[in-house]
């Protein structure tokens, strides 16, 4: 698979996000083939995995997804790039705790659990907004500097929190939402990110499965599916939106490739910078999926998809500026 740089961190151009193996699209698989699935992927030329410690809540405890990544990756973790997420609760700093040994407590835990003595690429998973976004950089910066972390980033945010941050500690990727359906950040994120030498790494890059065509009105998410709280997959979103399928298959059947496909071609060949993790339990999908670095989009095909998309209305727009205060112990706090 080709790659791509996260600043100075080099990457396969499509990552794999694990979060699904652990909680929060129902029925997790097996230990056993969740693991084989995660090595298939790195078979496949996946060098970039994402997790985070709180990926486990429901199902199983926070930090589950992080050793299951670790127990897969073992054999090869210098081969790859592991990517994992803290938050940073207010009860952190009970007893008169700093911001470093806070954040250290957090990363030893994922040391811990990803059987390694580095993270490659360490995210503030939600800002908290009791503490100033500079003074994460600079314990970002110390920790770089100690080789704990090779690389930071934050997830979720404005340019503005970008910028302050940037000034402090230079960043190696922001993870935002960022799909055909929600296309915000390309007002700022993506060009502030070019010029910065910073990558940014969409979730959700399918919209929670809606572009691969399979969900449909008829789709029932039970248990800890998230998707039952996604804005555009309510029944009457996912009939609105469909024009914006018709779009993505008349283009699949052109390429003779899928759905997704498509839609992770069309982000890889917009933008130098995005590396997209998209998401999946299943073992057929995640090749699918890692299968769109070799759909080549012409330019030509790339403008009339651009023209056709720009012709649609999405709806269910959900957007991607959030912090712990008021989206922690919530839905979306847990992608």
């Amino acid at each position: 698979m080709k790659t791509r740089k996260l600043n100075t961190i080099e990457v396969s151009e499509i990552g794999m996000g694990c979060m699904g193996f652990s909680h929060g699209y129902g029925k997790v698989p097996e230990e056993a083939y969740s693991i084989e699935a995660i090595q298939k992927a790195h078979d496949f030329g996946c060098t970039f995995f994402d997790t985070a410690e709180s990926y486990g809540q429901e199902m199983f405890f926070a930090g589950h997804n992080e050793q299951l990544v670790g127990k897969a990756v073992e054999s090869f973790r210098y081969d790859v790039v592991l990517a994992t997420k803290f938050h940073l609760h207010n009860d952190d700093f009970e007893n008169g705790a700093n911001l470093y040994d806070s954040i250290c407590r957090h990363l030893d835990q994922s040391l811990k659990n990803l059987r390694t003595d580095y993270v490659d690429l360490y995210y503030l998973h939600r800002i908290n907004e009791q503490v100033p976004i500079e003074d994460i950089a600079e314990v970002m910066g110390r920790l770089i500097k100690e080789g704990v972390i090779r690389g930071w980033g934050l997830s979720q945010v404005s340019v503005d929190t970008l910028g302050k941050a940037q000034k402090i500690t230079p960043l190696s990727a922001v993870q935002n939402l960022y799909s055909m359906l929600e296309r915000d950040c390309e007002k700022e994120i993506f060009p502030y990110c070019i010029e910065k030498n910073i990558g940014v790494v969409p979730f959700s890059p399918i919209a929670s499965g809606f572009l691969s065509g399979k969900v449909t009105i008829d789709t029932k998410f039970e248990g800890d599916d998230v998707r039952k709280f996604v804005p555009q997959l309510s029944q009457e979103n996912i009939k609105s939106n469909q024009p914006i399928l018709d779009i993505l298959s008349r283009f699949s059947r052109e390429k003779n490739a899928t759905n997704s496909q498509i839609s992770l071609a069309w982000m890889l060949h917009k933008y130098p910078n995005a590396v997209p993790i998209p998401g999946s339990k299943n073992q057929e999908r995640i090749l699918e999926n890692l299968g769109a670095w070799n759909v080549a989009l012409t330019d030509d095909e790339f403008h009339d998809l651009e023209t056709a998309l720009d012709g649609c209305t999405v709806y269910g727009h959900r957007g991607y500026v959030e912090s712990e205060q008021s989206s922690f112990g919530n839905h979306w706090a847990k992608k």
